[in-house]
């Protein structure tokens, strides 16, 4: 072939050797990039195209944009390039094309979903001469934002909106900072809460109608991680946006009814019950565990406990239970057998599949029961027969307590289930200091009636020697940061690292100064331990989300596969910047 045959080429070309240099182009590149002559430049440096993606460019699926001279190219190869050949790169304008798409992207229809968070209990604790003006505030407030963005919203319910926009709309309004959400919780309620609104919106390339289904299921995950909060959802992925308050207890019980009744009609119907948390159960999750078999047992049915492995600080507890012979404590090869699609399974402590004690139980059961106090998040469970999942609540323990109270029996629990139950509220509120409202202490004097000792509750938190050594190490070595972090290592591997860490992190929030604690530690399988507390300026679940974890507002945690040396050069350049943006 002639030398100079890429200048016959009708497009913009050039030769890239192995190394990423520009060995030849034709006059035409000029095009693309402005320089007098790129030969002898990197190739990759003036793209920023890595060769790898040079040699699947010609893959529809793995295409390469490039855009440049406010021009858009797509790159394509010369054929059957071998590792080592020199690479021939041609650009092909596609600025009309993808102006184009982008054009119909940003056109595609939107549906958004508007829900004011806790609307009964706003209109129930407001004055009677501000019960009609707030809703009007709020209906105000929301038609100036759509008006600004020339969208239409309408009220479907006394409580929820709907609104058409577009996509490039949306991204507008999350571009200037979905201040919406901001204006609401301004209102003047004269309440001790503030008014706060939950957005979901969907986009689908599918369909309108399956873009108003991924908006429902955005709004729910918004609602369900606390409100205050926008939730966008694509055919793709997710997208989180606010969360700027703690999840508001709810004043009104009747959905705990509600709830007792379903599962008083689920579980007389099953021909057994499994019932299982999280993996390396807590005190939480074995205390709304044993809560779950009591109820099991009041209505005569069979039921199992499914736990494989726990820490060594379950041990007091999970020892008394296994001694009792009362409850039938087995372990995940048994479950497996025993399991048929008609078995209920009772989830609690826990609404994410890829985290509970056995996965394979829940491809197997068709009736699931989930009760569980974590805020939703993407891989959350979709289709359980009921979802008792209320972010408010300190625990799994404390909903479980509340269902108990509704089975009109006094004593449907030993005193050791009392016990259990308190010790689950216990854990989760360090001691009632943290994370409690007026039902979890509603909750902890129910349980006292029904016979709960605190004292033997106390002996259930006993720890070694060696665990309270390391607790008391971490916390001389802490790190106190100017920006008000606390940073801590726990040293060693140990089962109990992540009971460890909790502990510490409630410890740290103790010292003047400080907003947010995060304790890294590694357990007996080689992760990374993180747990995260705050007095509620930080959001330290969206900070644990970000690792892969999740939790609460002013309580997450996260396990990560890498070292702990990386997850903490990480974790402090997250909190750094989140903090910074934060600065009171």
């Amino acid at each position: 072939m002639k030398k100079n045959y890429i200048n016959q080429i009708p497009l913009p070309t050039c030769v890239v050797d192995k190394e990423g240099y520009v060995i030849k182009a034709n006059p035409l590149i000029k095009h693309v990039f402005v320089y007098d002559d790129i030969v002898g430049s990197n190739f990759f440096i003036l793209t920023g195209v890595k060769r790898d993606q040079l040699l699947t460019a010609n893959n529809d699926e793995a295409e390469v944009i490039v855009e440049r001279n406010n021009r858009i190219f797509k790159i394509r190869t010369n054929e059957k390039i071998k590792a080592d050949d020199d690479i021939v790169v041609f650009f092909d304008e596609a600025t009309a094309r993808e102006g184009f798409r982008s054009k119909l992207e940003n056109d595609r229809a939107v549906i958004v979903y508007v829900k004011v968070d806790n609307f009964d209990d706003l209109i129930a604790n407001i004055g009677e001469e501000n019960k009609r003006a707030i809703p009007s505030q709020i209906d105000a407030i929301l038609r100036k934002w759509a008006d600004q963005y020339d969208s239409l919203i309408t009220g479907i319910d006394e409580d929820k909106y709907i609104m058409y926009t577009s996509r490039g709309k949306l991204l507008k309004i999350f571009d200037d900072g979905c201040l919406v959400l901001d204006e609401v919780r301004k209102l003047e309620t004269q309440i001790d809460f503030p008014v706060s609104i939950s957005i979901g919106a969907g986009v689908s390339a599918i369909s309108l109608r399956e873009s108003s289904d991924l908006a429902e299921s955005a709004l729910g995950l918004a609602v369900g991680r606390g409100g205050d909060q926008a939730v966008i959802k694509t055919d793709e992925d997710t997208k989180y946006f606010g969360g700027t308050l703690q999840a508001i207890e709810k004043s009104n019980r009747g959905k705990a009814r509600v709830v007792a009744h379903a599962m008083k009609t689920m579980i007389s119907d099953a021909d057994k019950i499994l019932i299982m948390g999280h993996r390396w159960p807590d005190m939480d999750a074995f205390g709304a565990a044993i809560g779950a078999y009591s109820i099991c047992r009041f209505l005569n049915k069979d039921a199992y406990i499914v736990i494989d492995k726990h820490n060594d600080a379950l041990d007091t507890i999970y020892g008394q239970a296994k001694a009792s012979e009362i409850y039938k404590i087995i372990k995940q090869e048994r479950a497996l057998k025993i399991a048929t699609p008609d078995t209920l399974l009772i989830i609690v402590d826990v609404n994410r599949p890829m985290l509970v004690e056995c996965p394979e139980l829940v491809d197997i059961c068709n009736s699931r029961i989930i009760i569980d106090h974590h805020r939703l998040t993407e891989d959350s469970f979709k289709n359980a027969s009921i979802a008792y999942i209320e972010s408010y609540a300190s625990s799994a323990s404390e909903l479980m307590a509340e269902l108990l109270q509704n089975y009109g029996q006094k004593r449907i629990i030993s005193k050791f289930e009392a016990e259990a139950l308190l010790a689950g509220i216990m854990v989760d509120t360090n001691n009632f200091s943290g994370r409690t409202g007026v039902r979890t202490f509603e909750a902890a004097s129910w349980l006292k009636r029904a016979g709960a000792d605190t004292v033997e509750v106390k002996r259930f938190f006993q720890m070694n020697k060696s665990d309270f050594k390391s607790k008391a190490q971490a916390i001389a070595r802490a790190d106190f940061t100017d920006y008000g972090a606390a940073f801590a290592t726990t040293r060693g591997h140990t089962g109990n690292t992540q009971i460890i860490n909790a502990q510490v992190a409630d410890e740290l929030l103790m010292v003047k100064g400080v907003r947010a604690s995060f304790v890294l530690g590694t357990n007996e399988r080689e992760q990374t331990i993180v747990s995260a507390r705050s007095f509620g300026s930080i959001n330290v679940q969206a900070v644990m989300e970000r690792f892969g974890g999740g939790g609460h507002f002013t309580s997450a945690a996260a396990q990560i596969n890498d070292s702990i040396e990386h997850v903490e050069q990480m974790l402090r350049r997250t909190v750094k910047d989140l903090m910074d943006d934060n600065r009171e």
